[in-house]
């Protein structure tokens, strides 16, 4: 009975790396915790400051070997027109793991004032990827268990558009161009189509009352999986507001799954706060699974922490405006 559960627990985990572990860079709300280049890497170098920004990220609360998440990214601008940057993630869920690195290279077209922000910008990323199946802890009798730690590495591009014009903003990319990662579950090492294209667009506004301003960001984001032409909708929220040392915000998130052939919809419900202190940034943020069935009825908590340096002057009257180079995009 011992033996039968553990193969079962171990069959679990092995059927839950399949399904989530063979993603690059997986897509959380990341992008509305001042961090938009984790998701379209046309923002490299798009704001006034290079950026550095450090995620953790905690899936299934309390549940032994769950999903979790880290990341480091810095990017920033070079020269009039150009912005690099750079991405290292490690991704464990279960027995299975993967470590990437991925490097972008934008390039920023003005049309316009420089103040305005009327600008098309284009980004290339290329990045490289390891996954891993750890079959040594394994005491399962059976030919198919190796006992060992598998690991195949792969090569990937994420290609990206943006435009902005004032107030509104626009993101176009398309993720793993080279379509192929390998499937370490199968003997053949069958090629996966990971191809997702990512639609962002949304509007910046500014409520003055009694010389005081509060700004609201709403913004959509859409999703959709060619190899399982699953559908996504995240329909996102966010407030700010200056105080005289800091500026805190807070924003909402509710992503809609759409899939057709299920009566049961993905929804995640996820609020989101923080708070920019002259050149750093903190914020939290808390992700909840609703619905009639549901993969866990734990919690998702991440943490992420920011600093932003080199910053330049050219957009002074940006600034003057009510600090607009702090928005998410």
């Amino acid at each position: 009975m011992i033996l039968e559960n553990k193969f079962f627990s171990v069959l679990f985990l092995l059927c839950l790396s399949f399904s989530y572990g063979q993603e690059t860079l997986p897509i959380y709300s990341d992008y509305l915790s001042d961090n938009v280049f984790l998701v379209h890497p046309s923002a490299a170098g798009f704001r006034d400051c290079g950026n550095i920004r450090l995620t953790a990220r905690n899936q299934w609360s309390g549940i032994k070997d769950a999903p979790s998440l880290q990341t480091l990214n810095v990017h920033s601008r070079f020269g009039q027109k150009a912005g690099l940057g750079l991405v290292i993630f490690n991704d464990k869920n279960g027995y299975h793991s993967q470590q990437g690195v991925q490097a972008t290279y934008a390039y920023h077209l003005n049309l316009g004032r420089i103040e305005d922000y009327k600008q098309l910008s284009f980004g290339l990323s290329m990045m490289m990827v390891s996954n891993k199946l750890d079959e040594s802890s394994f005491d399962i009798p059976d030919p198919v268990i190796s006992q060992i730690v598998q690991s195949e590495s792969y090569f990937n591009a994420d290609f990206s558009m943006a435009y902005h014009n004032v107030d509104f903003f626009g993101y176009l990319t398309v993720k793993n161009l080279m379509l192929n990662a390998r499937n370490l579950y199968n003997s053949n090492y069958e090629s996966l189509n990971l191809r997702r294209y990512l639609l962002s667009l949304g509007y910046y506004f500014d409520y003055y009352k009694n010389k005081k301003t509060i700004e609201f960001e709403p913004s959509v984001m859409i999703q959709y999986i060619e190899r399982t032409s699953e559908k996504f909708v995240d329909f996102n929220m966010k407030v700010y507001k200056e105080l005289p040392t800091a500026k805190l915000w807070a924003a909402f998130s509710y992503r809609r799954g759409f899939d057709t052939t299920d009566t049961n919809q993905l929804n995640y419900l996820t609020p989101i706060v923080g708070v920019n202190f002259e050149k750093y940034m903190f914020s939290y943020t808390y992700t909840k699974q609703t619905g009639e069935i549901l993969f866990d009825d734990a919690s998702y908590h991440q943490i992420t922490l920011g600093f932003n340096f080199g910053c330049f002057g050219s957009r002074r009257f940006w600034n003057e405006r009510g600090g607009k180079t702090n928005r998410m995009f």
